[in-house]
């Protein structure tokens, strides 16, 4: 493989950082597909990691990192099999399986010609199988998948870092011992059973691309574009079911809006000060049409309600034209659907726009005691954003200051700390 020279490449561990944060799910999946063992392809990536640490500041970046990295950690994973009987036996069941399921599935012309380049989407439908537990299932979409932090999960799913990492280690234990494959069923309703966690899966990735809970960019695109690749692939899978359709729809409503979404300093912008000419135009026609459609199909859901949302968003030229009774109503058909702490959370603020801030407060308040919005800075901030607009500047000022003591992001944390100085300003010249 050839190697460029290390005077024309950007410094080696800034680059393995880099291929590691947008690469490394696909290379796991890879190496997944091809030994049939979790733990074994965690091993090898991690190898591959720190002999590319060790190599490429002496030797030089090669021109396709990642293919270096899944070749390196395809020998250290087949040295395993060979030293190991376990794996070894493992690996030849897995082939005597794969060949017992030669019979293609139903939608095979589907799954052909390129629908699935890597094999992340069958990660995610590996992650959701029946005999690994509900609890587990999305926590290893993200860690394998989404390539996110325990942290940034535990945020994500707004639970203890512990719990996390109770769960991870189990889910593991179960794949091994299950012998589980991940892969994409080739049932197509064994695929739509597991569909709903897998978008939700999706969904949180993006999420934290969108919203990125560490670090020092507001949005990890790496992130977000990886979800909505997803989000294409499942919505192709099931190109008549309306809420892949309708997360298609909302990321790429939601994406649209990332031009403005941040300042100069790469200081957040919330949605209220955007500059929506902005506003990604071709995203929006698209997002706009998926998420019309996916509302007229009868199995429309939560994603789908969740697009309509974005969609009246995005109609509104102006913050001030929103069209609040609507998306309250909108509000009350996903709390019809579940019990959800963070659409409470946002039910209360679109009552807020739509009766009053007065209205809406008191809702947020009363779900201070909800012990997940309390690790939920987005709370504090619309507790502290209402507070403000009603004049109760110092109870404001604490919930603007308990907003920052929750959160990890460098960029939110510079924008928590303009707004918690802008209150304690007008608090104190109300004094004076």
């Amino acid at each position: 493989m050839a190697i460029a020279a290390a005077h024309e490449e950007p410094p080696a561990d800034d680059v393995l950082t880099r291929v590691h944060r947008e690469e490394h799910s696909r290379l796991l999946a890879t190496l997944v597909r091809r030994f049939g063992d979790l733990e074994l392809a965690e091993d090898a990536a991690q190898e591959a990691m720190e002999s590319a640490l060790r190599t490429w500041p002496r030797q030089g970046v090669p021109e396709r990192p990642l293919a270096w990295l899944t070749t390196a950690a395809k020998r250290v994973a087949l040295d395993r099999v060979r030293r190991d009987a376990t794996y070894a036996r493992r690996l030849a069941e897995l082939h005597v399986a794969e060949e017992a399921a030669a019979t293609p599935p139903a939608d095979a012309d589907v799954l052909a010609d390129g629908d699935l380049p890597d094999e992340r989407l069958a990660m995610l439908m590996g992650c959701c199988h029946p005999a690994i537990a509900p609890a587990d299932r999305i926590t290893l979409m993200l860690r394998f998948v989404g390539s996110l932090s325990t942290a940034e999960i535990a945020q994500a799913l707004l639970v203890p870092v512990a719990t996390l990492q109770a769960r991870i280690t189990r889910a593991k234990k179960r794949i091994a011992a299950n012998r589980i494959p991940l892969t994409v069923p080739a049932d197509p309703a064994d695929r739509e059973r597991r569909l709903p966690l897998v978008l939700t899966a999706i969904s949180l990735i993006f999420t934290e691309g969108y919203a990125a809970t560490s670090g020092d960019a507001p949005i990890r695109q790496e992130l977000t574009a990886e979800a909505i690749r997803l989000a294409r692939i499942t919505h192709g899978l099931l190109p008549s079911a309306a809420e892949p359709q309708g997360l298609l729809g909302l990321l790429l409503l939601a994406d649209a809006r990332s031009p403005a979404r941040q300042d100069a300093d790469g200081v957040p912008i919330p949605l209220e000060d955007q500059d929506r000419s902005r506003w990604d135009r071709d995203l929006l026609a698209e997002g706009l049409a998926l998420a019309e459609g996916a509302a007229g199909r009868p199995d429309a859901g939560r994603f789908t309600i969740q697009a309509a949302i974005a969609a009246v968003h995005a109609e509104a030229a102006r913050y001030e034209d929103t069209d609040w009774p609507q998306i309250l109503s909108l509000y009350d058909l996903l709390l019809a659907r579940g019990e959800d702490p963070v659409v409470r959370m946002n039910r209360a603020i679109a009552v807020g726009r739509a009766r009053g801030p007065q209205e809406g407060l008191a809702l947020l308040e009363g779900l201070a005691d909800d012990p997940e919005l309390a690790r939920h800075h987005p709370f504090h901030i619309a507790v502290a954003l209402f507070r403000d607009e009603v004049g109760r500047r110092e109870e404001a000022a604490a919930a603007w200051a308990r907003a920052l003591e929750q959160v990890d992001n460098a960029a939110e944390q510079r924008f928590i700390e303009r707004r918690l100085a802008e209150s304690e300003g007008s608090t104190s010249t109300a004094r004076d």
